[in-house]
């Protein structure tokens, strides 16, 4: 192996047509293995769907590597998924596998002596088996209750000998597969929200505006009759721009938002003692407590405000502050 290459434009030009003709090479591996997608692909989907435990990936080395990935793209898409390594199931890790349990083996040779090991105890266990290969007609293939053919005519390796091509392969034929089952299970994206509340979508489709509200915990409100000098001084107390403007009894009717004030102050300088009813916008944009805050979100860019007030029913319950909106990250 050369420690000290001389790199000069001609080797670096021919290193990024190397790098081109790889993605070339997998993308269309890729495509060929998508005229792979026969009755075995049909037979496994209809095996997952009926798995009554989890599906369990495994594999060595860079197919080991895929399946880790897989089980989480299966975890993530709303199937019970994980991972073993195949050397661990050898000791002990295989007591984490049931019978009601779906075993999908990555093996591009089929002939993983790791692999091969399990397969005694799985019978006498009763797991299925689903094997990801290169070789159909291996030992492993031979076994499986359903073999799917990922084979590739090459690697994209410049030696033909590293994982590269099939690796890749493998893991776009198990994301078909991962993604067609939960198209048949009907997830949604308020389900794809739940399995990753962390996540931005997660944020968008699970956050109410109920819980921005907790940002802040700020209700600024006047009752109608108040002077809007006293308006200014609850808009000051609470640190928002605006307050709620209410009835008798409690009904929203109105806001009063700093801008308001400006606008009047350019007309005239004494008013400050008048009631809010004169500044106040009547039936002001409002959105209910329960809905999501993504849509408080759009819904005071389209307007172009800064304040809104949260209602139940009639009643203003809380001030959304378009940046708690952006500190509670639903954009």
């Amino acid at each position: 192996m050369k420690e000290n290459v001389n790199i000069n434009g001609q080797k670096l030009n021919k290193s990024l047509q190397r790098a081109r003709d790889v993605l070339e090479t997998e993308a269309r591996a890729v495509l060929d293995i998508r005229e792979l997608i026969d009755s075995s692909f049909k037979e496994t989907i209809k095996l997952l769907i009926r798995c009554k435990g989890r599906v369990v990936f495994t594999g060595v080395g860079k197919s080991g590597h895929v399946a880790r990935k897989l089980a989480a793209t299966f975890a993530s898409l709303g199937s019970s998924a994980f991972f073993v390594h195949a050397g661990e199931a050898l000791h002990g890790d295989l007591g984490m596998i049931s019978e009601n349990d779906v075993l999908v083996a990555l093996s591009h040779s089929g002939e993983t002596e790791e692999l091969i090991k399990l397969l005694p105890s799985l019978r006498r266990m009763g797991s299925s088996l689903v094997l990801l290969t290169g070789n159909c007609d291996s030992t492993m293939g031979e076994y499986a209750d359903i073999c799917l053919d990922s084979g590739v005519s090459e690697e994209a390796c410049t030696l033909g000998l590293a994982p590269t091509t099939s690796s890749t392969a493998a893991m776009a034929l198990g994301d078909a597969l991962a993604v067609a089952l939960s198209s048949l299970k009907g997830i949604t994206p308020e389900d794809y929200a739940l399995f990753h509340p962390g996540g931005s979508l997660g944020r968008k489709l699970l956050t109410k505006v109920s819980d921005v509200l907790e940002i802040r915990r700020k209700n600024p409100t006047v009752c109608e009759g108040t002077s809007v000098k006293k308006a200014l001084f609850t808009m000051t107390d609470s640190n928002m721009g605006s307050t709620s403007v209410v009835d008798r009894e409690g009904r929203l009717t109105g806001i009063v938002t700093d801008g308001d004030i400006r606008r009047h102050l350019e007309k005239e300088e004494i008013f400050l003692e008048n009631p809010v009813e004169e500044v106040m916008t009547e039936d002001p944009i409002t959105i209910a407590v329960g809905e999501l805050a993504v849509k408080a979100l759009n819904l005071m860019e389209e307007q172009e405000i800064n304040d809104l007030p949260a209602v139940k029913g009639d009643r203003p319950v809380g001030m959304l502050n378009f940046q708690d909106l952006l500190r509670a990250r639903v954009f």
